[in-house]
């Protein structure tokens, strides 16, 4: 097969694309920046054509219709975290899917969208809204698609994989305390092969919608326990619900570390598969994300001289 892989050469893409060469099939690389992309790209897909794709504005199916012609099926992992100019989540998350869509009915190709776990209709974040638009318009478009929706991943390259891991080794961990749902986070190898699976499943009516996650179901204050690289455990101090709404509209508003509203958002409840079809699409045991997690503890942040005594600084609600 000949299959088009939508924002290519990011952290999903690029792994979706080994995993498909590597089973013989031919790639096209779907990038805002073919020139910037070459810099990305691992030295085995370095030779795989580059298509120069703007998701912004290719919103109706007939701008999408010359970009599908030479290929069987289209790979869709295209997401941005904030909205610049006229890269708005609408435009990007929902309006360019839904005419994609549109444009594989049509045309006869298979799709395969990558969407997140933890949407719902009634989500105040903007950057969830959309992407739950998009699963609706992909579902009523009559293509032969399949929606992945993946927990939290971890590996190599990942923007918000790379932060979460030099937090994990900070001798303190901020915790919303409305950080309460659990993820089954999951390498980004694993969801890759699993993807590829997927662009070859043609037909699947059992494989419409795929939820996708790892062996662990964590907190992330569990989850950055499992991710730290030496034995001692962080100081856990909870953050109060109104600081944390705060941290996270200064940091969206200067595009500053994944950390979101949107993400904060999806802390607040489980983000876990209903039903995780992983191990059936890659053919073996997810890989473990971190190592075991200790058991969550109250953590001291000082000693009272003199006294005989410690005084405790409670973990996070669990």
């Amino acid at each position: 097969m000949r299959i088009l892989i939508l924002g290519g050469s990011g952290f999903i893409g690029r792994h979706a694309a080994a995993a498909l060469r590597a089973r013989g099939h031919a790639v096209v690389i779907g990038t805002r920046h073919p020139r910037r992309a070459l810099g990305k790209l691992p030295p085995a897909i370095r030779d795989c054509d580059l298509r120069e794709t703007h998701l912004e504005s290719l919103t109706t199916r007939y701008v999408w219709q010359p970009l599908l012609q030479d290929v069987e099926g289209v790979l869709n992992c295209v997401g941005i975290l904030r909205e610049r100019g006229s890269e708005t989540w609408d435009r990007v998350h929902h309006m360019a899917p839904a005419a994609l869509a549109h444009a594989c009915e049509r045309l006869g190709k298979r799709l395969v969208h990558v969407s997140a776990l933890g949407l719902r209709e009634s989500a105040p974040s903007g950057f969830l809204t959309s992407k739950w638009l998009a699963e609706r318009a992909v579902a009523k478009s009559g293509a032969d698609y399949s929606i992945v929706r993946p927990s939290l991943l971890d590996g190599e390259g990942g923007f918000g994989a790379r932060w979460l891991r030099r937090v994990a080794d900070w001798p303190v961990h901020f915790i919303p305390t409305q950080a309460r749902g659990r993820m089954a986070a999951l390498q980004v190898t694993d969801l890759a092969d699993a993807l590829a699976t997927l662009c070859e499943a043609r037909g699947r009516e059992d494989l419409r919608v795929v939820e996708l996650g790892g062996r662990e179901r964590r907190t992330m204050a569990e989850h950055l326990a499992a991710l730290r690289t030496h034995d001692r455990p962080a100081l856990r101090l909870p953050v109060p619900g109104p600081l944390a709404l705060l941290a996270s509209a200064v940091c969206d508003l200067l595009h500053f570390s994944p950390y979101s509203f949107a993400h904060l958002e999806l802390m607040r409840r489980d983000n876990v598969p209903a039903m995780n079809v992983l191990q059936a699409l890659i053919g073996r045991a997810p890989a473990p994300v971190g190592r075991e997690a200790p058991k969550l503890r109250p953590v001291y942040a000082f000693a009272a001289i003199g006294a005989g005594h410690e005084t405790p600084v409670p973990p996070s609600p669990q």
